[in-house]
C-alpha cells in the first residue's frame, strides 16, 4: 500500500465509522477521529460517538478527551491529530482519519497556518459590540474593515463576524485559512482520501431514525447535566447539535416531539453542508456507500492495493 495514512470522509448518517472500524480490520488501523463535537467529553451520546461495542476494539484517538468547559479549537485539535498519526505509524500501523468536519479532516492531515490567538478582552469587547450593532450593523462593519472576509462570511453568521473582526483588530483576516492552503494536495504524509458517496433520502431515514435514539438513551440527560454546572460550556462546545433543542424542552418551552424535530432537522441541514464539503475536496476518490459498511471496506481496501 503506497499510501501511509487513510482518510474517510462522508456527512452523518452515511457509515463512515462502521467503514472504518471495518477497513482497520482488514489493513492493521487504528482510527484517528475528525470530528468536532465528538472530542467532547460528557457529550458522548448527542454527539453519537462510537461504544466499546462498535469500536469492536479497533483503537479509537480524538474520542470524548476535551473537557466542554475548556477552550478547545480547531489549531488545537491539528497538533493532537498530528501526534495521534505520528504515533500510530511508528507502531507500524495505518491511521484512519475518519470524520464528517470537513475543516478538522483538513487540519488531521496536512499543516495549516491558523489566525492569531486573540486575548480574551478584546474577543469580549467585540462580542458585546456586535451584539449592540446587531448581525446586519456588525457585517457591515466588517464589510468596511474587511470585504473579503464579508465576502465569505453571511450577515447572519455572526460567531463568524465576530471571529473575523477579532483578527482585523490584530492585523489578520479570515481570508488566509480559506485560500488554496486549505484545499491544496499538499498533505504531512502520503495519504488517500475517499469520500463516500449517498443517496440523500437514507441519510434522512437514518437521522430520523437515529435522533430519539441518541435523545433517550443519554444525550437528554448528559445536556441537563451539562447544563446544570455553574461554568459556562466553551464557546466551540455550546455549538453542539442538539443543546438548545433540550435546553428548550429541559425549560418546558417545547415539548418532546418538538426538540427531536428540531434537532434532526439541524441534524440534515448539516449533512447537506457537509456534502457542501465533500465537493470541494478535488482531490478525493469517490466511493459508493449505499451499501452495507464491510462491502465499503473492502472496496476502499481493494483500491489501495492499486
Amino acid at each position: 500500500m503506497s499510501a501511509r495514512v487513510v482518510a474517510i470522509y462522508g456527512p452523518t448518517a452515511s457509515g463512515k465509522s462502521a467503514t472504518a472500524v471495518a477497513l482497520a480490520h482488514l489493513i492493521g488501523g487504528e482510527i484517528v477521529s475528525a470530528d468536532s463535537m465528538q472530542v467532547y467529553r460528557g457529550l458522548e451520546h448527542i454527539t453519537n460517538q462510537p461504544s466499546d461495542a462498535e469500536r469492536e476494539g479497533i483503537p479509537h484517538h480524538l474520542v470524548g478527551y476535551v473537557d466542554p468547559f475548556s477552550a478547545y479549537d480547531v489549531a488545537q485539535f491539528a497538533r493532537d491529530a498530528h501526534a495521534a498519526i505520528d504515533g500510530i505509524l511508528e507502531r507500524g500501523n495505518v491511521p484512519i482519519v475518519a470524520g464528517g468536519s470537513g475543516l478538522y479532516l483538513r487540519a488531521a492531515l496536512i499543516e495549516l497556518t491558523f489566525p492569531p490567538q486573540i486575548d480574551g478582552e478584546i474577543r469580549e469587547r467585540i462580542q458585546q459590540d456586535v451584539e449592540a450593532l446587531g448581525p446586519a450593523a456588525a457585517h457591515a462593519m466588517l464589510a468596511n474593515r474587511d470585504p473579503a472576509a464579508a465576502a465569505r462570511i453571511a450577515p447572519t453568521d455572526t460567531r463568524r463576524v465576530v471571529r473575523a473582526l477579532e483578527l482585523v483588530e490584530q492585523g489578520a483576516s479570515l481570508v488566509p485559512v480559506e485560500t488554496d492552503e486549505l484545499w491544496g494536495n499538499a498533505m504531512r504524509h502520503p495519504t488517500r482520501l475517499f469520500a463516500l458517496e449517498i443517496d440523500r433520502a437514507i441519510v434522512h431515514d437514518r437521522i430520523n431514525a437515529r435522533t430519539p435514539r441518541l435523545l433517550d438513551e443519554g444525550g437528554i440527560a448528559e445536556i441537563e447535566t451539562l447544563l446544570a454546572d455553574p461554568r459556562p460550556l466553551s464557546h466551540t462546545a455550546a455549538r453542539a447539535h442538539g443543546l438548545d433543542d433540550v435546553r428548550a424542552y429541559s425549560d418546558g418551552q417545547i415539548s418532546r416531539a418538538e426538540c427531536e424535530q428540531r434537532l434532526a432537522t439541524r441534524t440534515r441541514q448539516f449533512a447537506k453542508r457537509q456534502d457542501t464539503w465533500r465537493r470541494r475536496l478535488e482531490h478525493a476518490e469517490l466511493v459508493d456507500a449505499n451499501r452495507d459498511a464491510t462491502a465499503v471496506a473492502a472496496d476502499i481496501a481493494q483500491r489501495l492495493q492499486d
